[in-house]
């Protein structure tokens, strides 16, 4: 590879020896009158250029450059590495009275030898723009694009379509809410407006993609944009958001998911609240490697705690969980202790292992089976993880005085129509029961489904979407609530911080969402058209599933936090939940299916269990938590 660089290099320096002694031989001939310096005179004038130029081309980087992404600095360093060459040449000649060159014969060169040298390091990108605009017919690889914003931004993206050229775009137009600069120009691009009127745009320049780049947009007005984009089946793309990585100074154009389009806004939290909460401290998270567990592993890194501790069955995410935390901890310099360890709740002598070595000061339990209808014919297993498994923890937090610990709840604890569900409710009765009787502080966060995260629709739409369809979901009129898992995440962290002890907070989960909408914007968004590429097939409610998830919060009902999207739900009486554990472990490897349903029944009465069971899950829409 280095053998390469050097040959690329070498060839370089070449081009360039060539282009000056062609400049200023050419010059000399032409501009000055009986030019006198001609042979080995010539010669060696040309040589003294090249033992200054060379070694200041070499210190400015000009040999460094990667063709395919070239642009204004670069062009600047060889105005600036040739304007300087040619002031030391003519001052050096000058005083050491070796030539009279004119000063007039660098003033006419020096234009040339940049043209020239900047023409041999843009050439890949001159040849993409001329067969981008050139280009001929439907079959072309270049896409008719729009870029909807004509800032910063909008250079930035039209100037990395320019720089890479794995990037077959060719921008056709720039969009802007700014009647200022209706009708002018960028990159001699014309600009049009308002972006409202992007559908309009979008039919008449026969557009296929389109890129968002506004360097100060927000969220919600993001999602508006993309809310009006997705009229039409394009592929949208954006930059990334200042506030999503505000020390990014190297943003590149990404695919726009679904999570833009529902996005609510952003979050306040209390990061001197969570600061306190988190840094110093040992921490432990359960099931720390599956979607909520991770993300929640991340953002308590943020905070500083001294260990860190990973605990989960599944190996393969947990792994990964492991080797991104690490990179960070190295890459930030951060002093925070990282454990992952592999082990159930369920078996306790395996838990307490993990207390007693590393005794935790703070517990998020976020380890349980979520699945709905894979849950409806495991419901031994539903109970041994999500029930015993929390029985297990919660014991332990208290004889290991844990400070406080947070059980990740589900909106399907509230009127059960499935055991998934109903050993949520149970759990939270265990935490609110141990609440009663230990100095830990228990509590529990309760939300909906969260995009994303495995098992649930979105990643299941689009592995649909690839294989050309159909996207099957239940029924035409269902819905759901949904949060993004970085939204919901932060918002357990919040709650944690509030607890206080016994309380199940609710989070404010936004307006329910059709799942046909969802489906339909996700089609779009691939740049596909609804029932003409992409089919949609209506299969059936399944096993325990509703049509309309209960609304988590009733703000007339629900006690308000300090956040406005956190609310606490009023407190159930308390139930003694020991008799009850004995029973299920006595129960637990003996017990059929049902059986094991009707046993959860006796703590959770108010969960009516669904007998007219359907197998054929396959293809379903599925959900989580």
């Amino acid at each position: 590879m280095l053998t390469k660089k050097l040959l690329k290099a070498f060839v370089l320096v070449l081009v360039d020896v060539a282009i000056i002694f062609g400049v200023y031989f050419l010059g000399m001939e032409l501009i000055v009158r009986d030019n006198p310096y001609v042979g080995w005179t010539m010669i060696s004038i040309l040589a003294i250029m090249l033992a200054i130029k060379l070694p200041i081309y070499v210190f400015l980087k000009l040999y460094r450059f990667l063709f395919d992404h070239v642009g204004a600095a670069e062009f600047f360093r060889i105005i600036i590495a040739i304007t300087l060459s040619n002031i030391l040449i003519y001052l050096v000649l000058y005083l050491t009275r070796y030539a009279a060159i004119e000063w007039y014969v660098f003033f006419y060169s020096t234009p040339l030898e940049i043209l020239s040298m900047a023409a041999v390091r843009f050439y890949r990108r001159i040849t993409r723009r001329i067969i981008a605009t050139t280009r001929i017919g439907i079959q072309s690889k270049y896409i008719n694009t729009i870029i909807v914003g004509a800032g910063s931004a909008g250079k930035l993206a039209y100037d990395e379509i320019e720089k890479n050229n794995h990037l077959h775009n060719r921008v056709v137009l720039f969009l802007d809410d700014d009647p200022d600069k209706f009708r002018k120009e960028m990159n001699g691009v014309l600009i049009e407006g308002p972006v409202s009127k992007i559908p309009e745009f979008i039919d008449k320049y026969d557009v296929k993609e389109v890129i968002i780049a506004i360097a100060n947009i927000n969220k919600i007005r993001l999602s508006e944009i993309i809310e009006t984009i997705t009229s039409k089946s394009v592929k949208i793309k954006r930059l990334p958001l200042m506030l999503e990585d505000p020390l990014d100074n190297h943003r590149k154009i990404v695919d726009v998911k679904i999570e833009d389009l529902l996005n609510r806004g952003v979050i306040q939290l209390d990061n001197q609240g969570l600061e306190e909460f988190i840094a110093g401290k040992t921490v432990l998270v359960t099931g720390g490697g599956g979607s909520i567990g991770s993300e929640l592993t991340e953002q308590i890194l943020n905070y500083d705690p001294k260990t860190l501790i990973i605990f989960d069955i599944y190996e393969n995410t947990t792994y990964e969980t492991q080797v991104n935390l690490t990179k960070r901890i190295h890459a930030e310099h951060r002093d925070t202790e990282l454990i992952v360890l592999i082990g159930s709740v369920y078996n306790d002598r395996r838990i307490e292992e993990v207390f007693e070595r590393f005794h935790p000061q703070l517990v998020f339990h976020a380890a349980a089976y979520k699945h709905v209808p894979l849950m409806e014919d495991s419901a031994v297993e539903a109970v041994r993880t999500n029930i015993l498994g929390t029985y297990n923890v919660a014991r332990l937090a208290d004889k290991y005085q844990v400070g406080k610990m947070i059980l990740v709840s589900s909106d399907k604890a509230v009127r059960p129509t499935n055991v998934m569900g109903a050993t949520k409710a149970a759990c939270e009765r265990i935490i609110q029961y141990f609440d009663s009787i230990s100095p830990t502080h228990y509590a529990a966060v309760r939300f909906g489904n969260v995009l994303g995260s495995s098992g649930s629709v979105v990643p299941l739409f689009m592995k649909q979407i690839e294989d050309g369809g159909p996207i099957t979901i239940t029924h035409p009129d269902i819905t759901r609530f949904f949060m993004t898992i970085p939204e919901a995440v932060s918002l357990i962290l919040q709650s944690a911080v509030y607890a206080q002890g016994g309380e199940i907070f609710v989070l404010d989960m936004g307006e329910p969402v059709r799942i046909v909408d969802l489906a339909n914007k996700m089609i779009r968004l691939s740049g596909l058209v609804p029932d003409r590429d992409i089919k949609i097939e209506f299969v059936g409610l399944r096993p325990g599933e509703k049509l309309y998830e209960e609304l988590l919060l009733d703000v007339t009902k629900n006690i308000k936090t300090a956040n406005d999207k956190i609310y606490i739900d009023h407190r159930k009486d308390i139930c003694n939940v020991e008799e009850y554990m004995t029973l299920v472990k006595e129960k637990l490897d003996h017990a059929d299916n049902d059986d094991m349903k009707k046993l959860v029944q006796n703590l959770i009465t108010a969960y009516q269990i669904d007998n007219n069971h359907n197998h054929n899950h396959n293809n379903h829409d599925q959900e989580s938590r």
